[in-house]
């Protein structure tokens, strides 16, 4: 059982986010190489798909009044989607400076109070993480995929290999991944910033035959005559018209990295530029077309067909890098979501590898690296083409998008205390966006929204079920539980005391490990002094030094501590060990001994969870990684009990 303790106390006042030494130019550069890579090869698909013919309706016309309506709906989706409700408004509610729907959920879960809605939006919380997991395994393969098609438009005949060099160079990305992102990392600024220039250049070239579809863009007239020309069709095209702004929750996510300013000048000063002035050349390129013929042959690739000749060959390897970018920027977002999501008791303990000495949140983990691509190869290899795999894409994101809508309402009314007639307009009118574009998603269902909503849902089962499990389980070894104040007196003189520390890892700070009871019962010894540690994960990413450790002098050589950590920092207990000075000399590593707990569950007939729920907990409780792993105890100073228990 892990003997990590999910706390509802509130960190003290002083508890503070890290901060970011580098300056706001400096930081908003690297937000361009890794925030952005998401949203910013939407480009290579979104506008061609919003035109193709989906689900058995008809293909939208590319003329003159189509073009300028869906460039609007463009325009003001990220107007209102990525400027207003992210950059303006939910990135305001960071939790220490962090961000995500799981810093989000911590921070709700901290402030309510455990009022009644706040487990619905524990619930909802834990399936925006799922849905992000789902994200995470569409956006390498549909990203990878279209700029990989680019290149038929350099090799004739390269159709064929489309697929293969797809899985190849998926394979390749995930196969780096231990190495770690950090020098990979430094080249992804200079090459975003250069990919963005080139979205814009290529735009701008083609805008200048036609710079009044910059006032149609941005004209909402335009959108609301092609909904009331079109009617379901322009229903439907919104499905596609949201793959323009895929990426948008990654600004939050990776908020804590960057900062909130940072982000948003990047967004407002250069990258929704870009985007826009490419989207517009786009839809330029296909209006100047000779003949209706000619337009629709344009709108089945426009991004490609709009790169000249001569520069087309770099251009195409310029968005196979993007794409490979915005792969491993949301690679490393699942790495940071696992830690947090372990940290905080919805996922078992995994193993975690730092790949920096400098930087904590490079990490890597296997288990989800591998995982990750078994599912996004296995994709590129159902769906075959981008094409097909965008009817897969827009569920998850949407879904995420409106259960964000949904936290951030409670953030406005019971956190920021916002009064009804001003947070209601700004929640409805997210909300009215966001039920459109994920009603427009539903549709795609059978084509194949229901990937992700598959994935979402098995996930969600697992990060419940551990949850629940890991509840009940301790709610069970409770009711037997002796105080240890009890104990400790009745165990001086049942033991023969020895020289050295002896630490029990324990899951709650109350009554005594079994780990303590087993000990005595069969070795019938004591060290002179022993700790009985929890390590309490706050609702915070950090906190400070101050605040971290409690200890208790139970008497006898006895002593219950608590070391208290955010869910972004480290559990190495030995490092937290040697800075305590409450429980008399300082720690020598070579004079102490971990004992540990694993419990064998047994599921019974009890209530709590159905059988099979049981089932699946006490396999994920089996297959999670060793406590001595992942709290890294040095392996031979570690001695584990085992016992029986059933929730």
């Amino acid at each position: 059982m892990s003997s990590i303790a999910n706390t509802d106390e509130p960190a003290a006042a002083t508890a503070q986010g890290h901060g970011h030494s580098a300056s706001t130019l400096t930081l908003a550069v690297g937000a361009v190489g890794v925030v952005f890579g998401d949203i910013g090869t939407s480009p290579l698909y979104a506008f061609r798909e919003t035109f193709a013919a989906h689900h058995g309706a008809i293909g939208i016309t590319p003329d003159a009044e189509h073009i300028h309506g869906v460039l609007s709906l463009v325009f003001w989706s990220m107007m209102m989607v990525v400027t207003v409700k992210y950059v303006l408004t939910i990135m305001r509610a960071d939790n220490k400076g962090e961000g995500g729907s799981l810093a989000l959920l911590a921070l709700i879960r901290r402030a309510s109070d455990n009022r009644r809605w706040t487990a619905p939006l524990i619930l909802l919380g834990v399936f925006a993480t799922a849905l992000f997991y789902g994200d995470s395994m569409i956006t390498p393969a549909i990203s990878v995929l279209s700029a990989t098609e680019g290149l038929q438009y350099i090799v004739p005949g390269f159709k064929p290999w489309i697929v293969p060099t797809a899985v190849a160079i998926l394979f390749g990305l995930f196969a780096i991944q231990s190495r770690g992102s950090g020098k990979v990392g430094k080249l992804f600024g200079p090459i975003m910033l250069t990919y963005f220039g080139m979205l814009a250049t290529l735009g701008v070239m083609h805008l200048s035959a036609n710079p009044a579809i910059i006032l149609e863009t941005i004209n909402p007239i335009n959108a609301l005559r092609f909904f009331q020309a079109d009617g379901f069709t322009a229903f439907i095209a919104l499905g596609s018209v949201v793959l323009a702004v895929t990426g948008a929750e990654a600004l939050y996510a990776d908020m804590g990295h960057f900062g909130r300013k940072p982000i948003g000048l990047s967004w407002l000063t250069f990258v929704f530029p870009a985007l826009m002035l490419n989207y517009m050349g786009q839809g330029a390129m296909i209006l100047s077309a000779s003949s209706p013929a000619a337009a629709a042959a344009l709108v089945k690739d426009p991004f490609f067909l709009m790169i000249p000749d001569l520069v087309r060959v770099p251009v195409i390897i310029l968005a196979l890098l993007a794409t490979i970018i915005a792969s491993q920027a949301v690679i490393s977002g699942a790495f940071s979501l696992t830690q947090q999501a372990i940290q905080l008791g919805f996922i078992p303990r995994m193993e975690i590898r730092h790949t920096s000495a400098s930087a904590a949140g490079q990490i890597y983990i296997p288990t989800i690296n591998w995982g990750l691509m078994v599912m996004v190869i296995l994709l590129v290899l159902f769906f075959q083409s981008s094409t097909n795999l965008a009817a897969a894409y827009g569920i998850a994101v949407t879904g995420a998008m409106f259960i964000d809508t949904l936290l951030l309402a409670a953030v406005l009314f019971s956190l920021w205390r916002w009064p009804v007639w001003k947070a209601l307009p700004l929640v409805a009118a997210f909300l009215i966006v966001d039920v459109a574009y994920f009603g427009a998603n539903l549709i795609k269902v059978p084509q194949g929204g229901w990937v992700p909503l598959l994935i979402g849902f098995v996930i969600f089962t697992l990060l419940t079920t551990w949850s629940r499990g890991r509840e009940l389980m301790r709610a069970s070894m409770s009711e037997s539980a002796l105080p240890i104040e009890i104990f400790a007196k009745s165990a001086q003189n049942s033991a023969t005391r020895v020289a050295g520390t002896a630490v029990f890892m324990a899951s709650t700070n109350t009554g005594v490990p079994s780990a303590l009871l087993h000990n005595i019962k069969h070795n019938k010894v004591l060290h002179e002094r022993i700790l009985i540690l929890t390590v309490a994960v706050q609702d915070v990413p950090y906190l400070e030094s101050i605040e971290r450790y409690s200890c208790k002098d139970l008497g006898n050589g006895f002593y219950r501590v608590t070391i208290r950590c955010g869910f972004l920092e480290e559990t190495d207990v030995p490092a937290l060990l040697r800075t305590l000075d409450l429980c008399g000399a300082p720690f020598d590593m070579m004079h102490t001994s971990f004992f540990l707990s694993r419990q064998t569950l047994l599921a019974s007939a009890k209530p709590g969870m159905a059988i099979w729920r049981e089932k699946l907990f006490a396999w994920m409780l089996r297959n999670a990684a060793s406590a001595m792993e992942f709290f890294r105890l040095p392996t031979n100073r570690v001695v584990e009990l085992g016992s029986q228990v059933e929730i």
